[in-house]
This record gives C-alpha cells, sequence and structure tokens, in this order.
C-alpha cells in the first residue's frame, strides 16, 4: 500500500501536446525562424542571401523574424554593422514586439520559445545553442560550410541530412 502511495506523489514532468516523441508538431511550412544578431552577422560574411538560403535548407516558404531586441542589438553595434541594420529592416523579415525590460537578445529568444513552440531558432551562439537544446521540441538552425544546417528537425519535413 505505501508503495502505491509513493508512485502516486511522484510527478512527472509535464511536456506540451505539441511534441509527439521528440518532435514538435506544431511546426510546418511557412517556418517562422527566430533570427540572432550573430547570426545576420555570420550570413553576410559567407555571402548568403537570408531568405534564400532559408527556403533552399527547408525546401519550404519561411518567414524570419526579429525580436525588439535583437534590432535594438544591432543598433547598438554601430556603423560598422549598417549591412546587417539594412538586412534587419527588410519588409519580408517579421517584426516581433517585446514586453520586457532590458535588451539582452539571447534571454529574449529563449522566453519566446519556451511560450511559443512555432519557432525554430537561427543562430551561431554556442551559449544560445546550449540553452534552446534544454527546451524540447524547438530546432536550432545554423551555419556550417558556407550554408544553413538545421538540427532537431524531423526527416519528412526535407532538412538536409550531412
Amino acid at each position: 500500500m505505501k508503495r502505491m502511495l509513493s508512485l502516486r506523489d511522484q510527478r512527472l514532468p509535464q511536456h506540451p501536446s505539441c511534441l509527439f516523441f521528440q518532435y514538435n508538431t506544431q511546426l510546418g511550412p511557412p517556418y517562422h525562424i527566430l533570427v540572432d544578431t550573430n547570426f545576420i552577422n555570420f550570413s553576410i560574411k559567407a555571402k548568403l542571401d537570408l531568405v534564400q538560403s532559408m527556403m533552399d535548407c527547408l525546401y519550404a516558404k519561411c518567414i524570419p523574424c526579429i525580436t525588439d531586441c535583437v534590432m535594438a542589438e544591432i543598433e547598438k553595434l554601430g556603423q560598422k554593422y549598417r549591412v546587417a541594420l539594412r538586412i534587419a529592416k527588410d519588409p519580408r523579415f517579421e517584426r516581433l514586439p517585446c514586453t520586457h525590460k532590458g535588451t539582452y537578445a539571447d534571454d529574449c529568444l529563449v522566453q519566446r520559445v519556451t511560450q511559443h513552440k512555432c519557432y525554430i531558432v537561427a543562430t551561431v551562439d554556442r551559449d544560445l545553442k546550449r540553452r534552446i537544446r534544454k527546451i524540447p521540441g524547438v530546432p536550432i538552425m545554423y551555419i556550417s560550410n558556407h550554408r544553413y544546417n538545421i538540427e532537431r528537425m524531423p526527416d519528412d519535413y526535407g532538412a538536409p541530412r550531412f
């Protein structure tokens, strides 16, 4: 009897119903991709067109999203990163307003992804990748070999495997 009571008292961490096994069923085309500051800068260095390269990676329509914090971070970088700022102000990019205090973009992206699991996060930052990997069902887009790759995405979504 004691053993049955102890089993009932154990609480398992609750996962959202959108997660089927390890994959997120909320994800589907058109993909909403949260873009980080350094992802834009590295894309410029690799001479990649953001929207076109995202579509080449996922084989579907992609809507890049930029939060106010990321935009403020790019503006703070100054004159050297004016090309990144011009790309970020592209009308194809969706602006997402932030309601929290401060402009630390990494915390903003992690908070938004934990609340709404309908985003893919595009980043090159190792610390941010490590933080996002702890959140179940959130794919990460990164740059390697002068092209975009994606991790933690089901095979049937068409993301290329290497």
